[in-house]
């Protein structure tokens, strides 16, 4: 029977922490193709609440539309709020 295992719900908020752990920086389009999360700044704002250093970086592509690059700033804080 399929289905009978334990139910896990994704957690948008880890997979988008996850994710400026192990790259460093990530972007609305990245996290709604890859973790279907649709409210980037809402996850960036709670890292941010809970200490994570991240900068925003505005860019704009070739076709001259703009978006946000959210970084992870390497410190020791960081590395002490990640372990």
């Amino acid at each position: 029977m399929k289905g009978t295992g334990p139910i896990r719900k994704v957690n948008k908020f880890e997979l988008v922490k996850k994710h400026l752990i192990k790259r460093k920086k990530i972007t609305s389009w990245e996290a709604i193709t890859k973790y279907r999360a649709t409210r980037l700044s809402d996850i960036i704002w709670k890292l941010r609440k809970q200490g994570f250093p991240i900068h925003s970086v505005w860019e704009t592509n070739k076709d001259g539309a703009r978006y946000t690059v959210y970084h992870l700033l390497q410190s020791s804080k960081t590395l002490r709020i990640i372990n």
